[in-house]
């Protein structure tokens, strides 16, 4: 019987798990959808900017090159986004073993004056790097705490576009979980700074379209940041249905496991039951067989 009790409290373990799961799925499935929305609504607006932006060719921006800047470095910055919480499958360590990846390359081929400079956000991928070499040079978790486009986020990116101007870094790269679908993510290393010249010719828009006041030179100084913020909100905002994808469809990996453990177990139980009572059976017809003998 004690066979069977342990049993039994295992049964009522998996049982429990899978009542989490299930509920950590349909939790997920709700912020997928919502963050799927956010995603579509951004997508617009950033293809917009990057169309005015590739039809900027008139002007002189650091953001296409800073290596006139005095003392310009030439270190990479990699801003590497995860998440802030696990159970969701290999999210986390897809974007640990790309940035890793990219680290290795790029010191295989730099110069000893090359470093790879990091920015994390979610602190799965900040827990990781602070532990190695490469510990990053700011941490911001809270962005996914509360995603909002706000003072917070945008001083984040004004921070990244100044360090850039100054010369702080050569180059600036985005890694993050590019959400195709609700069950499929993949690892994108997108090109952040300096802005590319060749979106320029692939635009057929001309500035004849646009009427400009009081110039060029302040469209850009305008809507240069404002395109380079929208580029990386939308990465953060990809990411963020990407983990939550990622989530459900782990969540629902576990509680089919789930549910897969407990018919077995029933069936142990029951086997194991219906053992004990055929054993207690031939301990009663025994006795009785004894007691006749006497």
């Amino acid at each position: 019987m004690a066979n069977l009790k342990e049993i039994k409290n295992r049964i009522d373990s998996v049982s429990s798990t899978k009542q989490i799961t299930s509920a950590m799925k349909m939790v997920s499935a709700s912020k997928l959808r919502r963050a799927q929305q956010a995603v579509a609504r951004m997508r617009p607006y950033i293809g917009h900017l990057q169309e005015i932006v590739g039809n900027l060719n008139s002007y002189d921006s650091l953001l296409l090159d800073n290596s006139q800047v005095e003392g310009a470095s030439k270190d990479t910055l990699l801003i590497v986004l995860a998440s802030n919480k696990g159970l969701c499958g290999g999210f986390n360590s897809g974007v640990v073993k790309e940035a890793m990846h990219y680290i290795e390359n790029f010191y295989k081929n730099a110069h000893a004056d090359e470093q790879v400079k990091l920015i994390t956000i979610g602190r799965k991928v900040s827990e990781f790097f602070v532990k190695t070499e490469h510990k990053p040079v700011a941490i911001y978790d809270e962005v996914f705490d509360h995603l909002h486009y706000d003072k917070y986020f945008e001083d984040l990116t004004l921070k990244i576009i100044n360090d850039f101007t100054n010369g702080v870094y050569q180059k600036v790269e985005i890694i993050y979980n590019h959400s195709k679908n609700a069950a499929t993510q993949e690892i994108r290393t997108e090109h952040f700074l300096p802005l590319g010249v060749d979106s320029k010719k692939n635009t057929q828009t001309s500035n004849d379209q646009y009427i400009c006041m009081p110039n060029w030179d302040y469209i850009a100084e305008v809507v240069i940041p404002q395109a380079l913020k929208a580029q990386l909100y939308g990465a953060l905002l990809d990411s963020y249905a990407s983990e939550h994808g990622a989530r459900m469809t782990s969540m629902q990996k576990a509680t089919d496991n789930a549910e897969t453990l407990t018919k077995s177990l029933t069936l142990t139980y029951n086997k194991a039951r219906q053992t004990a009572i055929t054993n207690e059976i031939l301990e009663i017809v025994n006795g009785a067989e004894a007691l006749r003998s006497r």
